[in-house]
């Protein structure tokens, strides 16, 4: 398996796995936001998310979009691991970690002290993981 920056060439077996990711959150976007959305992961804005894919056997089978920001308790950035998705014929094969491992690689990179990220309660099979690479927080999250 390969975990390595998503590429202009990835762009239709990254949508079938954004959908997938979105599918799985009950959730969809416009065309508009998987156009913009790609082009974005693929920019060199600083302020934008930054993509990273595995693959395996020249397929994709996983994506993570990170950011890094400022934050107010700190002098330097922090980054939000806002998706993370691996294929399900893929899960349980390491992606998902190896995913997570790079973004944090990619924080430490950056002098990063904190990754953090969020996902429903329900989403047990993920939490199982997520239990073993982060330590859980007490915040709840409120949104508008």
């Amino acid at each position: 398996m390969l975990i390595r920056p998503l590429a202009p060439a990835d762009e239709d077996e990254w949508r079938a796995l954004w959908t997938g990711y979105l599918e799985f959150y009950h959730s969809s976007v416009s065309e508009e936001v998987y156009r913009t959305t790609f082009a974005r992961l693929l920019g060199d804005d600083p302020h934008d998310f930054h993509g990273l894919v595995a693959e395996r056997d020249g397929r994709l089978i996983g994506l993570t979009h990170y950011l890094f920001h400022r934050h107010c308790w700190r002098i330097e950035n922090v980054v939000y691991l806002q998706d993370l998705f691996v294929s399900p014929e893929a899960r349980g094969t390491g992606a998902g970690r190896a995913l997570i491992e790079a973004v944090y690689a990619a924080a430490d990179a950056a002098g990063c002290p904190t990754v953090y990220w969020l996902t429903q309660d329900f989403n047990a099979t993920a939490r199982a993981l997520y239990d073993r690479v982060a330590t859980k927080t007490p915040f709840i999250k409120y949104q508008r």
